[in-house]
């Protein structure tokens, strides 16, 4: 049905100058969010909108910089919206906001961090919004924190990982939060060991099966334009034990001699860090990300299919540009996110060539190596936005709801002189 849609998507609706893409997306307002700069938008979010028991919860910083979380009906209209008690350092675009729900329907929210102690909280009450204090996970390398990510298991216990230490001397910590006891445990205290020369910079997913997918590029300095190469490993017992895609079992921690090579990327290759991953109905891993490719920086996906890597390269970008530099970048292009559903894969981006609008390219055949298609979701710019999707509701519903808001991202940390505007999420229609 997904490829379906996609194609009747493009014929009839996207024909005449892609005027009509509209009438197939809508947009649901939930409040005012800061955009001085990206903080609301930027790709290591998760989660920055997600669905459990037929609820979408959100959270993003007001201009007042307070946490505000949102929850409404999935496809209703009204959101129910509340601020918290709690602010962060938005003039920082690295302290973002993630979101999860466990198994029994309560939320657990992180927030503002970089180099700086964990701040966490959970809901009174399943399905609530009302959040109690700021409390301690395990009590072990807490006091600098950076990327909070949560993810959801099948059992509906809740993994969180973060980098615990500072880029080029970081390590990849990984909490596991049991329901039956409720309590946080650190399962990796140092999964990917930089050996006090290199960060490793992540993007995971958890398969059907509940196998945690992991990948992540190499940065020597605290430079991005030192990023190399894209690695691989994967847990099939909730992130306790580790395997390379051979099933070869990883002696942890796992270094840049350990480490399995999905694809070999030189440094100054303008390969960016902390993308996205997925994985398809027979729970092969999808990495997106982009690098160079003639000198033009191109999404392309690397992906595992009969225990071989893959590397496919969108290729329809014809702009160059170069990475370089430390802090939050402003980028012409976004970080992309991935989804993927029978034989199609999609991608979510942006990019300044198309207006900044927010696109999605999409193949059904990745192996024929045909040219793909290439649609605009919106028809106005989200300024330096990067995606994020509901996958939780993608996953069960195959709905796709998008995180949207216009931000201005000023190079180095900068920041502008905007007013608020509208958070909203932004809903592609007749997917099944």
């Amino acid at each position: 049905m997904f490829l379906k849609f996609f194609k009747y998507f493009l014929i009839i609706y996207c024909s005449i100058f892609l005027e009509s893409c509209s009438q197939n997306v809508t947009y649901s307002y939930v409040g005012e969010g800061w955009s001085k700069n990206s903080v609301n938008t930027v790709k290591f979010r998760k989660n920055a909108i997600t669905t459990h028991s037929g609820y979408q919860f959100i959270a993003y910083y007001n201009q007042e910089s307070y946490l505000v979380l949102g929850k409404r009906r999935v496809n209703n209209t009204i959101w129910e919206i509340s601020q918290t008690q709690y602010q962060g350092n938005t003039k920082d675009a690295h302290n973002d906001i993630s979101i999860v729900v466990d198994g029994d329907g309560y939320l657990h929210v992180s927030w503002d961090h970089h180099n700086t102690k964990l701040r966490y909280s959970r809901s009174n009450a399943p399905l609530g919004l009302d959040l109690g204090e700021e409390l301690s996970m395990t009590g072990i390398q807490e006091d600098k924190v950076t990327y909070p990510e949560f993810y959801n298991l099948p059992n509906g216990n809740v993994l969180f990982f973060y980098r615990s230490g500072e880029s080029g001397r970081g390590n990849l910590v990984i909490n596991s939060y049991d329901l039956k006891t409720k309590t946080w445990s650190q399962i990796q205290s140092n999964l990917i060991d930089g050996e006090d020369q290199r960060s490793a910079y992540w993007q995971s997913t958890v398969d059907s099966k509940g196998v945690i997918h992991l990948s992540w590029v190499w940065r020597e300095t605290w430079d991005v334009e030192t990023n190399h190469d894209l690695c691989y490993a994967r847990s099939l017992d909730g992130g306790k034990t580790w395997q390379k895609s051979t099933s070869k079992a990883y002696s942890l921690p796992i270094t840049e001699a350990s480490a399995e090579y999905a694809w070999k990327i030189p440094q100054n290759s303008n390969l960016i860090n902390q993308t996205a991953m997925t994985a398809d109905e027979e729970c092969n891993p999808y990495m997106v990300s982009y690098w160079n490719s003639n000198n033009i920086p191109q999404y392309q996906i690397v992906y595992l299919k009969d225990n071989s890597w893959k590397k496919v390269n969108t290729g329809f970008r014809t702009e160059s540009f170069l990475l370089g530099g430390g802090g939050t970048k402003s980028i012409p292009i976004s970080r992309p996110d991935i989804l993927i559903k029978d034989d199609v894969v999609a991608v979510l981006f942006r990019d300044e060539s198309r207006g900044n609008k927010v696109s999605l390219a999409y193949s059904d055949n990745l192996e024929s190596k045909t040219s793909w298609e290439v649609i605009d979701l919106s028809n106005t710019s989200v300024g330096q936005w990067e995606p994020n999707y509901d996958i939780n509701l993608w996953k069960t519903e195959q709905k796709l709801h998008i995180f949207y808001q216009d931000v201005t991202q000023i190079d180095g940390e900068g920041i502008a002189n905007t007013s608020a505007s509208a958070v909203k999420i932004l809903e592609v229609k007749n997917l099944n």
